[in-house]
């Protein structure tokens, strides 16, 4: 059987499985307030029509990249059988569908021909639990050599690391990947045990996260692929069971601080047919995006988790954009002077990121920051900062009406 036919029956069920955090925004219900951040956009999104044969539809997706850029990725599993039984998954072991599965060669030569083709740029692999997870991680590392050293595959490879991976694995995962993932799925061993009860996770999936961040702490780089060890990521499935934004957020700020993970995905739980879940309402979007938000704001903006507007339920609010509800209860009286405020605080105010500050910073050395005018020149929402601001000592709101 052709392995390009296995992966186009993939396809269908590969949505169940975040790829490289691109999440569909947020289409209706809750709505931000005027002025307030956009939600994250992206989404899965297949490249262009042209790029590869439109009888074919294979998993490809439009993935963010470690360097910021987006490429068409192959997302496939190894093999869609699990001995797990997650209540969540559309895999899961006791769920009644047609199973597929590659032998290494087979799924190396899949992917080789559609690369070739043009239409993907790197893959995305990862599989369900053939047995044990040392069996499935051997499976996935065949699959890799292959790719690199037998046909000398060069580009993007993401590789998932499976429950109970051997540390030797994680090692030989990390010399030929660019990205490697393990999904934690939940943020504590309770919320855990209600969503796979069969996983462990300190045992299981946090361990072999802590290994990665010990290999590159005190491994060469050079041993990595193209001489550097490869970023990590992991995934949380958001809205299965009882887990709140606290729970998730405390979780994600020492995987980001503490194991240096490039980023923490939020997979919105979707009910499946055929699973204990299956009959539970669906996540709403928007949590997600505050989510996605509050995240970015604990990895780049220097925000701590006590410091999150949450309400009494331990969620973040719905209607307002974490940074924009910080910045009501604690700028709207006292301002930041753009003239004297460091790169820190002027990433708090709405509106300007990291390459705003910076430019800010650059633009009050010259002598070239007047008002709003000049802000929205350097890429900042003025419109977004005006409330919290000062310029020349002076609230700069009056200005808005000239925009």
């Amino acid at each position: 059987m052709d392995g390009l036919d296995k992966l186009q029956r993939m396809a269908p069920f590969m949505d169940m499985e975040v790829l490289e955090g691109e999440h569909r925004p947020p289409t209706g219900g809750h709505r931000p307030p005027t002025g307030g951040h956009r939600p994250p956009t992206g989404g899965h999104r297949p490249p262009a029509a042209e790029t590869y044969p439109k009888r074919q539809s294979f998993p490809i997706y439009m993935a963010a990249l470690p360097n910021g850029k987006r490429t068409p990725i192959l997302k496939s599993m190894f093999s869609s059988a699990c001995t797990r039984n997650c209540k969540y998954c559309a895999f899961r072991a006791d769920r009644d569908f047609r199973r597929e599965t590659f032998q290494p060669d087979e799924m190396a030569e899949s992917f080789v021909r559609i690369h070739r083709a043009g239409a993907v740029q790197g893959i995305f692999l990862s599989s369900g639990m053939m047995g044990s997870g040392v069996t499935t991680q051997d499976k996935l590392l065949d699959t890799a050599e292959i790719l690199r050293h037998r046909m000398g595959y060069q580009d993007y490879l993401h590789l998932k690391i499976m429950p109970g991976a051997e540390k030797e694995q994680v090692r030989r995962a990390m010399q030929l990947a660019d990205r490697v993932s393990v999904n934690l799925e939940a943020p504590t061993t309770a919320h855990l045990h209600k969503l796979a009860p069969q996983k462990m996770l300190l045992e299981e999936l946090l361990r072999p996260l802590r290994w990665v961040e010990e290999i590159r702490l005190n491994e060469p780089g050079r041993y990595g692929w193209k001489g550097r060890w490869p970023s990590s990521t992991t995934q949380f499935v958001v809205g299965a069971v009882d887990e709140t934004d606290v729970d998730l957020l405390r979780a994600s700020q020492y995987l980001t601080h503490q194991l240096h993970l490039k980023r923490v995905y939020y997979s919105p739980f979707n009910p499946v047919p055929g699973t204990p879940l299956e009959h539970q309402s669906a996540l709403n979007p928007w949590r997600q995006s505050r989510l996605y938000q509050a995240s970015f704001l604990i990895r780049d903006y220097g925000f701590d988790l006590e410091e999150f507007p949450f309400a009494a339920d331990g969620n973040l609010p719905l209607d307002v954009d974490p940074k924009l509800a910080w910045a009501q209860q604690n700028l709207a009286e006292r301002p930041v002077d753009l003239e004297r405020a460091d790169l820190q605080h002027l990433m708090r105010v709405p509106g300007i990121g990291p390459v705003g500050a910076k430019a800010i910073l650059k633009a009050r050395r010259l002598g070239r920051l007047r008002g709003l005018r000049d802000l929205r020149r350097l890429g900042v929402h003025a419109e977004r900062a005006g409330p919290f601001i000062l310029i020349h000592g002076r609230r700069p709101a009056q200005q808005l009406a000239l925009f």
